[in-house]
């Protein structure tokens, strides 16, 4: 009975993959919003019914994609960090913000689910907040080390955020002000790291050759930074990332 068990469990598991992969396709295909369990079941030679049995709608398909790619790219970023143990703050948030892209670059579709426009039709379930903070998380933790060394100024929090700031912080750092989770989550990844090249002193040149853009985007990013950080002008901004201790005087990026 014991090896007919297994036998069955390893087949679900076989299966379970199979139909994953089959959605991911779709997804490359036609998008999310467009995925449909008859299309899989029928790609896959299977009967709807059968399919049911393993995902009952097409809601829980896309939260089992969506839980997926979240552990993806958090175990990426985690494993990035893990990998620049020791070294300075901006050399771990840089590498953490690069292993995230480049998880990304791979997996342009996956990134697109859950980092692009929302699935009409669709509600995230607490399944996916979890997986969904692992990035989060990573970068957190990376701030509350340069917080506990030299210190972070950042400017103030606008009233209309501060609630949700605190109730954020409280959730996710609550040894944190809520200033800094706050700016930490405005950005996106691509704007975190521009800030660290700008905070070593690169031009928007320089920027773009690093990241291999071209010096307009570079432009933008650094602009949207300096929007959300509330930066007067570049200048600011490059004492913003010394004061967040993810640069120190010396370092060459």
């Amino acid at each position: 009975m014991t090896t007919v068990r297994g036998a069955r469990a390893r087949a679900r598991v076989e299966i379970t993959a199979a139909i994953k992969a089959e959605a991911r396709a779709q997804l490359a295909a036609e998008g999310a919003a467009k995925l449909s369990l008859r299309a899989v079941a029928r790609e896959l030679g299977m009967v709807s019914s059968a399919l049911y049995r393993y995902f009952p709608s097409r809601d829980d398909l896309l939260t089992a994609l969506i839980v997926d790619a979240y552990d993806a790219v958090g175990a990426a970023a985690e494993s990035a960090a893990r990998e620049a143990a020791g070294e300075r703050s901006l050399d771990r948030w840089t590498a953490v913000c690069r292993a995230v892209r480049a998880w990304a670059v791979a997996h342009p579709h996956e990134y697109a689910l859950i980092y692009g426009s929302p699935v009409p039709g669709y509600t995230a379930p607490q399944d996916t907040n979890a997986p969904a903070a692992r990035v989060g998380l990573v970068l957190i933790g990376i701030a509350r080390e340069a917080h506990g060394g030299e210190g972070i100024a950042l400017p103030p929090l606008p009233d209309v955020l501060r609630p949700e700031a605190v109730r954020i912080t409280a959730d996710m750092a609550p040894d944190l002000p809520p200033e800094l989770v706050a700016a930490l989550g405005a950005l996106t990844d691509r704007e975190r790291e521009v800030m660290a090249l700008v905070g070593i002193g690169l031009s928007n040149e320089e920027i773009a050759r690093r990241l291999v853009v071209s010096p307009l985007t570079a432009k933008t990013h650094v602009s949207r930074a300096m929007v959300k950080l509330g930066a007067r002008d570049r200048a600011q901004l490059v004492v913003l990332a010394y004061e967040s201790g993810l640069v120190r005087p010396g370092w060459l990026g």
